[in-house]
């Protein structure tokens, strides 16, 4: 049968062990990262043929609220296990992609770049310069525009497949713990592998 996407299976074999070496908690299916592996070869067939074939459509992903420093909550979404392997599979592509187009002054959740990269950066600058500008975007995450971006990744990427699953990521509704579905038409939930801003507060969720 001729499927319309070419995608490797290496690509979902790396994928998953990328998942697994991170961790995490467990999505809108209970599903954890131990259930799945028990039928890995199944599960990971599945995830491949319905990605090459463009029937997979990512599940909700699940709120799960967690505490900020500055006082209230951030609402995380956890995509499933299967989810984060499929978000993974793009990132590897993606990300290559991308990598080169942003600012090299740049160190937020990039390969190759730590905290400690960026604090040696400022303190190096801190004796160049007489001044700091420090500014922060409020819910920035929560009201991302899905067409401003796809226009911005479509500019750069020309993978038919890659550009088919983020619009679906994007789109993707959300699970609350009481049960209710909440449709989304703009923001990017945090906690996914392709939105990995507070990925470490999700693994700390692992169960």
């Amino acid at each position: 049968m001729t499927r319309p996407y070419a995608i490797p299976k290496r690509l979902v074999w790396e994928a998953f062990q990328r998942v697994k070496a991170n961790g995490g908690a467990s999505g809108v299916d209970a599903e954890s990262i131990v259930d799945f592996e028990k039928k890995l070869g199944d599960n990971l067939y599945k995830l491949w043929s319905r990605m090459e074939s463009g029937s997979y459509f990512p599940p909700p992903v699940k709120a799960v609220p967690i505490p900020k420093k500055s006082g209230g909550v951030r609402i995380l979404g956890v995509p499933t296990v299967a989810d984060r392997v499929a978000q993974t599979v793009v990132k590897q592509v993606l990300e290559p992609i991308l990598e080169p187009v942003f600012d090299n002054n740049s160190y937020g959740y990039r390969p190759g770049r730590s905290a400690h990269d960026a604090i040696a950066l400022v303190r190096r600058r801190s004796w160049e310069y007489d001044w700091v500008v420090e500014f922060d975007i409020k819910g920035l995450f929560d009201h991302i525009d899905h067409d401003l971006l796809l226009r911005a990744v479509r500019k750069h990427c020309r993978i038919p497949w890659v550009l088919l699953y983020v619009e679906r990521w994007l789109r993707a509704p959300m699970a609350t713990e009481n049960g209710e579905r909440i449709e989304r038409d703009r923001g990017t939930p945090q906690g996914g592998v392709l939105t990995p801003r507070t990925q470490r507060e999700t693994s700390s969720l692992s169960v």
